[in-house]
């Protein structure tokens, strides 16, 4: 890559991240180019030049920020961690995503909006977190932390009922800063309300 290129990809990387940063507290349907330009220090000549228009920004914003929630997804399932491990480190990812980046519902409007984001991220999800969550899933059973009494189907409806109303509970947390909360969950998610480790 020649100096050219490498300044280019700079420039296009600033303005990613400038719009994500953006799209934490402002509307996505408000941001204007002239906005992102104002903020990103670039013309909106350049913006239009790298990425033809707003909506085609947003769209490599999104795609950027899920390829990588989704390799980091898959660096914790693939490492060399325990069952318990993997669980708490895919809990933690979802906090750490959910707080300080991209708001449940402005996600949930862009992909409703754009059927290019919404494909993209069903096919990532289809075909790499979906496996590797039932690889967990037999792990677990395996190792004996996922009780014989439990059907994989019993279990992802649990978990899909979790990951539902997850939006409502980080909102929550948000409002009243206790972190703490967070390893609540993870141990209600193990043992129940009252198993114990």
């Amino acid at each position: 890559m020649n100096g050219f290129e490498r300044r280019a990809l700079q420039i296009k990387e600033k303005i990613i991240e400038t719009t994500l940063e953006m799209l934490k507290t402002w509307d996505s349907n408000k941001i204007r180019i002239a906005d992102i330009a104002k903020q990103a220090n670039v013309s909106q000549v350049t913006i239009y030049n790298y990425f033809g228009s707003k909506e085609a920004l947003l769209r490599e914003v999104v795609k950027n920020y899920m390829t990588h929630s989704f390799k980091e997804f898959m660096e914790n399932m693939n490492g060399e961690y325990t069952f318990k491990e993997k669980i708490e480190r895919i809990i933690l990812q979802e906090k750490e995503y959910s707080i300080n980046s991209l708001t449940p519902f402005l996600f949930n409007q862009l992909l409703t909006e754009d059927q290019e984001i919404a494909q993209f991220v069903e096919k990532e999800y289809s075909e790499k977190v979906l496996p590797a969550f039932f690889q967990l899933i037999e792990e677990g059973r395996e190792s004996g932390e996922i009780s014989s009494k439990i059907s994989t189907q019993g279990l992802m409806m649990y978990i899909n009922f979790s990951m539902k109303y997850s939006n409502e509970f980080l909102d929550s947390i948000r409002q009243n800063g206790n972190m703490d909360l967070i390893n609540e969950m993870v141990h209600i998610f193990f043992y129940g309300i009252c198993g114990k480790p």
